[in-house]
């Protein structure tokens, strides 16, 4: 019997992008991406295929599928996941993506995941790079029914059950399901592998499919946002740095102090 892993993934824009290069539309609601710079996958998604791997390597007959919603998808990019491992990739294009909220998002993943109905796991990256909201992996749980195991470092699977040890401040704690399950995999599950060769080969040989809001049966009147971005703005710093300069240690202390007390901060 095959073990079944879906990996939800994100394209984002490429988080090492300077601020700089960022600005506002018109609307005061949307970002323009920095041109010239290509959309990664989003780090924590790759890690929730790094532990999908994981599993794999240590289990037989486990299949990894990784699905994401989007538009304009970078073939390049999406691909990644293919060419580290995972089986296959099915992309869900809808159209005006930027404008759907997160509950929407969520709606279409817990559609396609009900579509491809044998699954055993589901993992999710903690969070994504561009809003960093992770909202929509426990939409997915809450959608379709499932124990939600969140901030996983490791988990393990044995016997139709999942043990995960999840990050806490202090540590971690352990955490037991049945499958199916979700998860949400942060950082702590480690560095994830570097495509071989032979991997970017075969992905480059995998056609991903692609599928349409019709396909998981819904349209643009089930997509309407919960949620109301009513303003979007760049921080502007209008501070000023003033350097305290004395004689002497004691005297620079000495006039700091006086400079503070002026101020009404102490």
């Amino acid at each position: 019997m095959t073990f079944r892993i879906i990996v939800c993934a994100k394209q984002v824009v490429d988080p090492d992008t300077p601020t700089s290069a960022f600005s506002i539309d018109s609307t005061g609601t949307n970002v323009v991406p920095a041109q010239g710079i290509p959309p990664v996958v989003n780090g924590f998604c790759e890690n929730a295929v790094e532990l999908a791997l994981l599993l794999k390597d240590t289990m037989d007959n486990v299949s990894i599928t990784v699905i994401s919603v989007g538009t304009e998808f970078e073939m390049d990019v999406m691909k990644k996941p293919l060419s580290m491992g995972a089986d296959e990739l099915i992309l869900i294009n809808v159209e005006n993506h930027e404008n759907i909220d997160s509950f929407s998002t969520a709606k279409i993943l817990s559609k396609t995941i009900a579509k491809i109905a044998e699954y055993d796991l589901i993992l999710c990256g903690a969070q994504a790079s561009d809003w960093d909201n992770a909202h929509v992996p426990l939409g997915i749980a809450e959608m379709l029914d499932l124990a939600c195991l969140t901030e996983v470092r490791s988990l393990s699977v044995n016997n139709g059950t999942a043990t995960a040890h999840s990050s806490t401040p202090d540590g971690y704690n352990i955490l037991e399901s049945n499958l199916p399950a979700l998860a949400t995999v942060n950082s702590e599950v480690g560095q994830p592998r570097y495509p071989t060769l032979r991997g970017i080969m075969q992905a480059s040989r995998k056609t991903p499919m692609i599928w349409d809001l019709k396909n998981i049966e819904l349209s643009t009147d089930d997509l309407k946002p919960k949620l109301r971005l009513s303003d979007l703005f760049i921080p502007e710093t209008n501070q000023t740095c003033e350097i305290i300069e004395g004689e002497t240690e004691e005297d620079t202390g000495r006039l700091l102090a006086l400079k503070l007390r002026d101020e009404k901060i102490i």
